[in-house]
């Protein structure tokens, strides 16, 4: 069977209008901007309201890429939802969108990854298009991360935001679209990073909470350097799957988690920060939105155009990794 090729035909993002600040943290924690925005590059986050949930921000930026697209909900055959942060245990919340959206002819369901989730249903989707098993499938990243912080923990609440990301996955002319991808995981991490169902996890967490709920865990220092060692060396496995060269990329989108992360990054492999597109600082670290929201920002302010290569680079809990290189 002749494989077709298969990309982002679409994008689109939705983030809550309520803009939380460094200097707004400051009266939350014992924090100051300086030492936020030295640590993280981070300057400010957005936080949904009570009427936002990870489901009502997912809807919008599928509406948006879907828009960006020119296709309707009814030619959508797959949604594909990458979250930690779901409205519920079950329904997942790509069931949720897809009956929001009108598409009666879609199969659903959630893929959880950490922050890596976006890209690895990327992947997925484009699978599923290329073999000829959907014609046009939707990815969404959308987190309420704000919601599961604990904010007397100054190392980790000024690091995460709200919002989501969604591509519109579909066929693109042969040469165009996916090229290569990379995905890896690393159970043995899996305590650095992690927060837990309660329900069904123990009776109690074991790193606090918040009003009964468990809160994210982070070991920041071993993270940082699993984030640093994978983000490049998946870049690389990534392009040499593709038989292309880091001179034959015109941009660079990794996971907005951290700036000095993405700096360090960069100088592992070699490559100017000009060549990497960065808005955490408006943001914060959206987990599984991250990448999609960065992608649309990027395509908008005209950092790539059509027919050049772009690689997406994550890291998350998991400990995963992924990333892919697509011709737009």
């Amino acid at each position: 069977m002749r494989m077709r090729s298969a990309g982002i035909v679409g994008l689109g993002m939705y983030v809550p209008e309520k803009v939380l600040t460094n200097f707004d943290l400051e009266r939350l924690v014992d924090t100051n901007d300086e030492w936020i925005t030295t640590r993280t590059g981070i300057k400010e986050r957005r936080v949904a309201a009570l009427h936002e949930t990870t489901t009502t921000m997912a809807i919008e930026a599928a509406k948006a890429a879907l828009a960006d697209a020119g296709i309707s909900a009814r030619e959508v055959d797959l949604i594909i939802v990458a979250t930690v942060t779901p409205d519920y245990f079950f329904p997942s919340t790509a069931c949720q969108v897809q009956d929001a959206l009108g598409a009666p002819n879609a199969a659903a369901f959630d893929l959880l990854v950490g922050c890596t989730g976006f890209v690895y249903g990327v992947v997925v989707a484009c699978q599923f298009v290329q073999t000829g098993a959907a014609r046009c499938a939707l990815v969404i990243g959308s987190e309420t991360l704000t919601r599961i912080v604990d904010w007397q923990d100054r190392k980790t609440c000024v690091l995460f935001g709200d919002g989501a990301g969604a591509a519109v996955i579909g066929s693109v002319p042969e040469g165009r679209g996916l090229l290569a991808f990379d995905l890896g995981s690393d159970g043995s991490g899996a305590p650095l990073l992690k927060a837990e169902a309660v329900q069904s996890c123990c009776a109690l967490s074991t790193n606090g909470g918040l009003n009964g709920r468990p809160t994210l865990f982070m070991n920041g220092n071993e993270v940082f350097k699993f984030a640093v060692r994978v983000m490049a060396d998946s870049t690389l496995n990534t392009l040499q799957k593709a038989n292309l060269s880091l001179d034959e990329v015109a941009l660079i989108v990794p996971h907005q988690a951290n700036s000095r992360i993405i700096d360090a990054a960069a100088r592992r492999l070699g490559v100017p920060m000009e060549k990497i597109f960065v808005n955490l600082e408006r943001y914060g670290n959206t987990s599984a939105a991250s990448i999609p929201i960065a992608l649309e920002e990027a395509k908008r302010s005209g950092r790539f155009k059509e027919g050049d290569v772009v690689v997406a680079v994550s890291f998350g809990a998991g400990l995963s990794w992924a990333s892919f290189a697509m011709r737009m």
